[in-house]
């Protein structure tokens, strides 16, 4: 029989792809049709705008007075040269926000991005190109690094860092690209549910795993706000890995119930194992349970009513699925 809703469907599945140290595709299901579109584009936003990197914001080079000027024995121009600095992926070590790093590099030689790793910052890019100096050029020039999200121009640096350095546009977001697909799915002869696929591809400055981990983080704590007005406290989430308090409570084994051995024996004999099992039942399917009668009957709704299970309830229909679902894999 068909049953009516009282709660949406609540996904509870999640499947981890790493396709490279850098590219990871992400899925969550099961979702009620239209649902996983409400969560995925979101979590896109917050993924391409909230994503913690790491940027060059200014740099101070020693013989150079400004972004348009040139520098004796390097090839490229000083606006060459900060573009160039600009597209070197910097990491800070360390929990600081912010470094200033000194270099100084003499040529004839090829500077690229794996001569600017010291103790304060690794760099991800490590073949990107910087500059290219000759015989007559000693190229000094310090840079600093800053930790922060989205984008920030140079206009809005100038006033931050020190009248010596060259401000550069900041462009902080670590994630590349981000991609999600809505897939059909059946469950339980239903087709109209959903699976939520993200693919994930960032630079290299932060796993795409810590990327998606803190968008999520970043939407809880803006829905968060919510709680001055509504009391949503009380709402529980479980952490990754765990089952929701509820679930738990129902996959206990019936021997753990301390029936007697005649109402343990019967259920024993029907097959059923755990607590869920009888919960899932109607009050019809446990009287009709072979071999049980009226006594056993009586101690079993008993039991289940002490436990906040009456047999003559049913289950909310998401926690029913879940349920199916978590007795499956631990009768297979």
């Amino acid at each position: 029989m068909k049953k009516f809703a009282e709660t949406p469907f609540l996904p509870t599945e999640v499947e981890i792809e790493a396709i490279s140290d850098n590219e990871a595709k992400i899925s969550a299901y099961p979702f009620e049709d239209g649902f996983a579109i409400t969560l995925a584009h979101p979590l896109r936003r917050l993924l391409l705008s909230s994503s913690v990197g790491y940027a060059p914001i200014a740099v101070k080079i020693e013989g150079a007075s400004h972004e348009f000027d040139s520098l004796r024995g390097m090839l490229e121009d000083i606006a060459i040269f900060v573009i160039n600095l600009k597209n070197i992926k910097f990491k800070i070590n360390g929990d600081k926000e912010q470094v200033v790093v000194e270099y100084s590099f003499n040529g004839p030689r090829e500077i690229k991005g794996e001569d600017l790793i010291n103790s304060d910052v690794e760099i991800v890019s490590k073949d990107a190109h910087l500059a290219t100096i000759n015989s007559d050029c000693n190229l000094t020039f310090s840079v600093i690094i800053q930790r922060g999200i989205g984008y920030m121009p140079s206009e809005d640096i100038r006033d931050i860092v020190g009248p010596d350095y060259i401000p550069i546009d900041a462009f902080f977001t670590p994630v590349k690209k981000v991609v999600y697909d809505i897939e059909k799915m059946l469950v339980e002869d239903n087709p109209n549910f959903e699976k939520a696929v993200f693919t994930i591809q960032t630079n290299g400055q932060i796993s795409p795993i810590t990327a998606f981990k803190e968008a999520v983080s970043v939407m809880y704590s803006q829905m968060s706000v919510f709680n001055k007005v509504f009391d949503l406290s009380e709402v529980t989430v479980s952490e990754s890995g765990e089952e929701p308090v509820e679930l738990r409570e129902l996959v206990v084994k019936i021997d753990d119930l301390n029936l007697s051995a005649r109402s343990f024996n019967s259920l024993d004999r029907a097959g059923l194992k755990f607590l869920g099992e009888l919960v899932l039942m109607s009050e019809v399917e446990v009287k009709n349970i072979k071999n049980l009668g009226k006594k056993s009957y009586d101690e079993i709704a008993e039991k289940l009513e002490s436990l906040g299970y009456p047999v003559e309830n049913t289950l909310p229909e998401n926690v029913a699925s879940a349920l199916r679902r978590k007795l499956e894999q631990l009768k297979a």
